[in-house]
């Protein structure tokens, strides 16, 4: 048994990997699903199609009706509240995509082990609920207030820390109208494992901030420091780094893969000819995308963009390519409007976080 008789603690952290999956990393691909790349075709996606990470175990709650949440700390009026009371809110639905921060993180050599994504944890829903500002203003918050921090339901461990999963937002932003408390998803119920039946949804912000199982918000007069928001989910070049906290999404683009694939490898092959390559794009924070270009063998052109969806939805692009025989890489690159452009490598990072580097599909056209 490992010190103080705790089974989970390790005297090291998981070291970084090169080269096959490990047996646990592919456990966690079992339980976690991503996006489908062919469902880019859709402006929203299906609830079943949307990607999702747990980090422990669903939460099983047999009814939404004894749902509660507390709001305590710093506070004048500490509150129980019950969903059909967050539903007696004022109600927004706002369209929103979010992409887990470690999307992409399987692409990175050596790479961190945790869930091994590859290109396909992101999805857009339309999430309807109260913004949160409503229950902090009828608590009434401290004039200290430093952080809120929001715990879900769902416990387990991660490098021997036993953990509710929680986040902290600051005050300014906390009190957004789109900083949302969410019971639907694409006009339904949540999901058990999309946070049945409360969920917080942060827009603009990689998916770790949007805790599901919502159960308790504390509001705090010093930083949060749980797990969540200090042992991980931070840029680093090494571990022992102080880092950067990981935030806003980074500008990225995804392609729908063209042609028919090839079972195992996934290769693509079509016909030549004229072929419609269409894909998405989007960035964080809410600035939006400002063109996409779409790279064959190197040459770069840019992409039609679609309609903008709103502040914190991806946008549709689309090319037309004149395919002619041969092996062939398709490569598409996004830009916002504040300039961040895609980069051609993965930015390295400890964590395997924030990998938003061009998306690559080797296709052989005949």
């Amino acid at each position: 048994m490992a010190l103080g008789g705790n089974p989970f603690l390790h005297p090291e952290k998981r070291p970084h990997v090169e080269g096959d999956f490990k047996r646990e990393e592919v456990a966690l691909a079992n339980r976690n699903s991503g996006l489908p790349l062919e469902a880019l075709r859709h402006d929203l996606t299906p609830v079943g199609l949307h990607y999702l990470l747990v980090h422990f175990d669903i939460p099983y709650v047999a009814s939404a009706d004894a749902w509660t949440v507390r709001v305590g700390g710093r506070v004048s009026t500490p509150l129980e509240v019950s969903l059909a009371e967050i539903a007696r809110l004022p109600q927004r639905t706002l369209r929103v995509t979010i992409e887990c921060a470690g999307n992409g993180r399987a692409r990175l050599n050596p790479r961190s082990q945790s869930q091994p994504w590859e290109d396909g944890a992101v999805g857009t829903a339309e999430w309807t609920g109260a913004p949160l500002r409503h229950l902090l203003e009828r608590a009434g918050m401290a004039a200290d207030t430093i952080e809120i921090a929001f715990l879900g339901a769902d416990r387990g461990f991660d490098v021997g820390i036993e953990h509710d999963y929680g986040r902290s937002l600051a005050p300014d932003l906390a009190m957004s109208d789109d900083v949302l408390l969410v019971h639907a998803m694409n006009g339904r119920p949540l999901l058990p494992q999309h946070g049945f039946p409360l969920r917080l949804i942060v827009p603009g912000w990689y998916g770790m901030a949007s805790v599901k199982w919502l159960s308790r918000i504390e509001v705090l007069d010093r930083p949060f420091d749980g797990f969540q928001q200090v042992g991980t989910y931070i840029y680093r070049r090494q571990r022992d780094d102080a880092g950067v906290p990981v935030t806003h999404m980074r500008v990225k683009s995804l392609m729908v893969p063209p042609g028919i694939p090839d079972w195992y490898t996934r290769r693509r092959l079509l016909e030549h000819g004229p072929v419609e390559l269409r894909g998405r794009a989007w960035s964080g924070g809410g600035v939006p995308v400002a063109n996409v270009e779409v790279g064959v063998d190197g040459e770069w052109q840019e992409a039609t963009l679609d309609p903008d969806a709103g502040n914190y939805a991806w946008r549709g692009w689309r090319f037309t390519w004149d395919a002619t025989p041969g092996e062939h890489e398709l490569v598409c690159r996004a830009t916002d409007a504040a300039g961040q452009v895609q980069p051609l490598e993965a930015p390295w990072d400890s964590g395997g976080f924030g990998n938003n580097a061009v998306h690559r599909v080797a296709v052989t056209v005949r």
